[in-house]
């Protein structure tokens, strides 16, 4: 009886022992720390990269966890972070269940290319596979040669786990854009004068550079619409600012106005011949679905939003209210 009862009591006391390393940190202190477990890596490797992290814990106590729990064959490739609140316990819970380390990049509504490349080339451990890459050969790698990019991928938040290429999550933004406009297009109204989604991306983009409160847009896209009805230049200065690429100052001179460059709504009728710019799902749908409204003719007020305009008379009095008096200004504002 002795001899089952102090049994008994070694066997609490392992039990207890083993609980208590199943449920104590093994990165107690300092910064989380990256785990990557390659394709094919077998337990015993894991366990290895594990290990090599610095995390503080028995590899031969992680391996026997590991093969006991009978969930070993269910480890995931991935990059993973271990925390100071990572125990053995949840480290093979999460290894399991593949909740790889995500980092997020923002793309945001009316960048343009050159924009949306820079901010890939700055996000957190996102592999800069198109580094060197030209714009057509980028382009080239997604499939989609011969394509200019400028408003090809769609704004919006996309994750990724350490060490994912750039190129992939362009892909999937890609991929989000063609999803976007084409549904956008199937929604297109009888009012649009827009014969293809192509068009219906280009004034999107337009649509989102010239709103600066959202309620507008709808109407902006109105007036673009009755001005290509017509055949009337759209004259929109973010297309000129655009045409100027890297030349322009960030102050919009009337001589660039009269500077033709293909881009330029000012000297060239009808739309441009790409997109300017990244629109979001408001634009595009405000582009195919324009408010019924007789305006030619819109102009900052200063606050955001715009006033609209049926006559270049009425058009011109706004100009002098809204825009004339706030200094030195060179250039007529958009939609005149």
């Amino acid at each position: 009886m002795i001899f089952f009862g102090v049994l008994t009591l070694v066997t609490i006391l392992i039990l207890g022992a083993g609980y208590q390393w199943l449920t104590h940190p093994i990165h107690p202190h300092g910064p989380a720390l990256d785990l990557t477990v390659e394709p094919g890596t077998k337990p015993r490797g894991v366990v290895q990269a594990v290990s090599d992290t610095g995390a503080k814990t028995s590899a031969d106590l992680l391996f026997f966890w590991f093969r006991l729990s009978g969930q070993a064959r269910f480890i995931k490739a991935g990059s993973y972070e271990i925390t100071n609140t990572t125990t053995p316990r949840s480290l093979l819970l999460m290894l399991t269940r593949g909740e790889e380390s995500l980092r997020t990049v923002t793309l945001v509504e009316g960048w343009n290319f050159r924009q949306l490349r820079q901010a890939l080339a700055k996000a957190d451990q996102l592999k800069q596979d198109s580094k060197g890459l030209s714009d057509s050969e980028l382009m080239s790698q997604l499939g989609r040669s011969g394509m200019h990019p400028e408003g090809r991928f769609y704004p919006d938040n996309y994750t990724y786990a350490k060490g994912a290429s750039d190129l992939a999550v362009l892909k999937r933004a890609l991929k989000s854009m063609d999803s976007h406009l084409a549904q956008a297009w199937a929604n297109k109204s009888p009012l649009s004068p827009l014969k293809s989604s192509e068009e219906a991306l280009i004034l999107a983009s337009i649509v989102e550079k010239e709103t600066g409160k959202a309620a507008d847009r709808p109407l902006i896209a109105g007036v673009f619409a009755n001005r290509l009805r017509i055949g009337m230049r759209l004259q929109t200065d973010p297309t000129v600012i655009y045409g100027l690429g890297a030349s322009f100052d960030g102050n919009l001179r009337r001589a660039d106005l009269r500077t033709d460059t293909p881009y330029n709504t000012y000297t060239r009728a009808g739309l441009p011949p790409t997109p300017i710019a990244m629109p979001g799902k408001a634009a595009m749908a405000a582009a195919v679905q324009p408010a019924s409204t007789p305006a030619l003719y819109f102009v900052a007020k200063g606050d955001g939003s715009s006033h609209f305009s049926n006559s270049l008379s009425e058009h011109n009095r706004a100009v002098n209210r809204y825009q004339r008096g706030q200094g030195a200004q060179d250039s007529p504002v958009s939609g005149q």
